[in-house]
């Protein structure tokens, strides 16, 4: 696992969380990219852990803590993350 940040998850409902869950983030208030979601207590709808991004490269330094990035599933708004921590030195503003 390379995790890209840790983040406060906040979801809309109280959907079944699972390992590798992938939606789509609005990474940059822009673009949508897909995020590997990596849970470890998946007991409530605030869950801190950790996504890896994929291809950070292609969205450079759009990043910080307290950055807030809304999360799709298909065209349904399910939530948002708040940023923590940024892990990937690429990504950080």
């Amino acid at each position: 696992m390379n995790a890209d940040i840790e983040v406060i998850f906040h979801f809309n409902d109280n959907r079944t969380l699972y390992e590798g869950f992938r939606p789509s983030h609005l990474i940059d208030g822009v673009n949508l990219t897909t995020g590997v979601h990596h849970y470890y207590d998946t007991s409530n709808t605030e869950v801190k852990r950790t996504i890896e991004f994929i291809a950070p490269e292609y969205y450079p330094n759009c990043l910080k803590v307290g950055s807030i990035i809304e999360m799709y599933d298909g065209s349904n708004k399910i939530g948002f993350v708040e940023v923590l921590r940024v892990l990937n030195p690429i990504l950080e503003e």
